[in-house]
């Protein structure tokens, strides 16, 4: 019942993280590097639900403690991306534009930056490509899964554990059929709100309970449904575009896709061998990080220079990312994970004193239609 580390899960983060950065930084190849933010739903299903459920098991999960390792893990590197995103919003972005880039701050550290952006612009349409923080509505979906997620387990832990799954499956597969309804009706809202995105985390949730109490298939199987659900997801990456309605049933095919590498890759398949290579790792363990400031690079060079991105441009800037990433992952995600550097009181105080900066900040941008004084003769 111990969650061991595992060295693949890294690595299909970064199975996640180099299509996103890549389909964003416009390499055709890449059309469907956006299921990578699936796939992430997925993998956060899976880790946050194996946490609890080893806790809730040993008698020792604490609700504190969790949103207390969740505010370590995310608020430190987000908090610095927005800091100098804002920097570079206040020399770069005309009045209107700072203005919805303050909004946009308020609503990124209250998890509300889905919300907003639905309301704003589709996640393809062309002013999307430069809207600073507009990634950020992921973390936002997983935010207010982390708020709403634990609540839910410890009210139906007291039933049997065959009930609570049933519970998660049925949640899944009513979200899953919000999200066939709701490209339909609502497309905006549909790909940014949690409804439509819940049975993503679902399915990560429930591969968790399986294998909590399930050991993993072993032999020829273990070495199909693993690459199977290696070719699922490079599949999805090549042959799904922004064509497609997302999320619908063709996300199945990634999120599947992820959900069989995580249920069946143990060290001796073929698919450990390449998610477990020291660069797939490495990448992985940054991969926040590096998410968190892909976006911001791309978004501000395309307002310096007021044109589209060469791919070879484009291509060091997605290498620029991964160097911040890797520099904000050693120097800031490292040592706020701390428990021994930084108290569970100061992670909290920290975090609400730069929270409330950066939403004053947002506000003061709003409320003075971008800053107009910047231009003032």
């Amino acid at each position: 019942m111990v969650m061991n580390y595992r060295k693949d899960i890294d690595g299909l983060r970064t199975l996640a993280l180099i299509p996103v950065i890549l389909f964003h930084a416009g390499f055709k190849s890449f059309a469907g590097g956006y299921v990578g933010v699936d796939i992430f739903f997925v993998i956060s299903g899976y880790l946050i639900t194996s946490i609890i459920l080893r806790e809730q098991s040993a008698g020792t999960f604490s609700l504190i403690t969790f949103y207390e390792r969740r505010a370590r893990r995310i608020l430190p590197a987000l908090f610095l991306v927005m800091s100098l995103s804002l920097v570079f919003a206040w020399g770069l972005l005309l009045p209107h534009e700072l203005k919805a880039f303050g909004e946009s701050m308020i609503a990124v550290v209250t998890f509300a930056s889905n919300f907003l952006f639905w309301q704003e612009s589709g996640y393809f349409a062309t002013e999307s490509e430069f809207i600073p923080l507009l990634h950020t509505w992921s973390l936002a979906v997983e935010e207010q899964f982390y708020i709403v997620f634990p609540l839910l387990l410890m009210l139906l832990w007291r039933f049997s554990k065959t009930y609570l799954a049933v519970v998660l499956g049925l949640i899944a597969l009513l979200s899953l059929g919000i999200a066939e309804w709701g490209w339909r009706t609502f497309p905006e809202a549909n790909f940014y709100l949690i409804p439509s995105r819940a049975w993503e985390l679902m399915i990560g949730a429930l591969v968790a309970f399986f294998l909590f109490y399930q050991t993993q298939a072993k032999g020829i199987l273990a070495h199909l449904g693993s690459l199977l659900g290696l070719a699922l997801i490079i599949y999805s990456i090549i042959y799904i575009d922004k064509s497609l309605p997302f999320p619908s049933f063709y996300t199945l095919a990634p999120t599947i896709g992820a959900a069989l590498l995580i249920l069946f890759t143990h060290k001796n398949t073929w698919a450990y061998q390449l998610l477990s290579t020291r660069f797939m790792v490495g990448i992985g363990l940054i991969s926040y990080s590096a998410y968190l400031w892909h976006f911001p690079l791309l978004v501000f060079a395309k307002i310096y220079m007021l044109d589209e991105l060469s791919l070879t441009l484009a291509g060091l800037l997605s290498g620029l990312a991964l160097l911040f990433g890797y520099l904000s992952w050693r120097f800031i995600e490292r040592p706020f994970r701390n428990k021994q550097t930084f108290t569970r009181k100061q992670i909290f105080t920290m975090a609400g004193i730069i929270g409330l900066l950066l939403i004053a900040i947002g506000f003061a941008l709003s409320i003075s239609n971008g800053a107009e004084f910047r231009y003032a003769s």
